[in-house]
């Protein structure tokens, strides 16, 4: 008689605004280097060559240093968690192909409708963290949330769900409040709520603060949409 081996429970990364692990049921507490590891998979969406992510990690040592740190490190996970998170063979390491990270949900062009109304994670990737590899996505994820949330507003407005699209316009502009794209798109919600006040209002708010942080005027493109609720020019 045959035993089926029960098939590992799905693990969840989350890099979004802090580091944190759900593996099941199970909060998994790893360590700081363990966090590095599997952070450093999850960005690399693809399976690494050891020799590359342990040159990474560990460059202040030997290559051959730095492969025993990083089978030591995989090895200190507990075993139930390590086969639910990381797939490994002799040249290579990956994050488990099963695993799912927060910070995939923008990767995705065109979002299924219950995607694209689902809540989006807030925050800075993997914040206070400073390698090179870090950096650079973090800056990726910022662009691609403040596009998601643009893409939101327009939709929702579009649909004529206005609280939603401006709780998304006003999160975008939130996050960068110097972004013009961010501020046009709340000032159409109010359009189309007929809400001119709130318009002006917001186009005031984005003309005053981007003169005093960069003594630049705002673009045609922001100052047509309200120009004919003046009949003269917005300035």
């Amino acid at each position: 008689m045959t035993t089926d081996v029960p098939a590992p429970c799905l693990a969840q990364l989350f890099l979004v605004g802090r580091f944190a692990c759900r593996v099941g049921d199970d909060d998994v507490r790893l360590t700081p280097t363990a966090e590095r590891v599997l952070a450093f998979l999850a960005l690399a969406r693809r399976p690494v060559r050891r020799h590359q992510l342990a040159g990474t990690l560990w460059p202040e040592v030997t290559d051959r240093q730095a492969l025993t740190r990083l089978r030591s490190t995989l090895w200190k996970v507990p075993a139930p968690h390590r086969a639910a998170l990381v797939e490994a063979d002799a040249t290579t390491v990956a994050l488990h192909r099963d695993a799912g990270v927060d910070l995939y949900a923008l990767d995705d062009p065109e979002p299924s409708p219950a995607t694209a109304a689902a809540p989006m994670a807030a925050g800075e990737l993997l914040p206070g963290w400073c390698d090179e590899w870090v950096l650079v996505e973090r800056e990726r994820h910022r662009q691609l949330r403040l596009h998601a949330l643009e893409d939101r507003c327009a939709r929702a407005c579009e649909q004529g769900l206005y609280t939603d699209a401006l709780r998304a316009g006003l999160e975008a502009v939130a996050q960068e409040p110097l972004r013009e794209s961010a501020h046009r798109r709340v000032i159409e919600v109010h359009l189309a709520e007929g809400n001119s006040a709130e318009a002006l209002h917001q186009y005031e708010t984005f003309r005053t603060l981007l003169r005093a942080e960069l003594g630049l005027a705002p673009s045609p493109a922001i100052r047509a949409l309200v120009r004919p609720l003046l009949g003269r020019p917005a300035d």
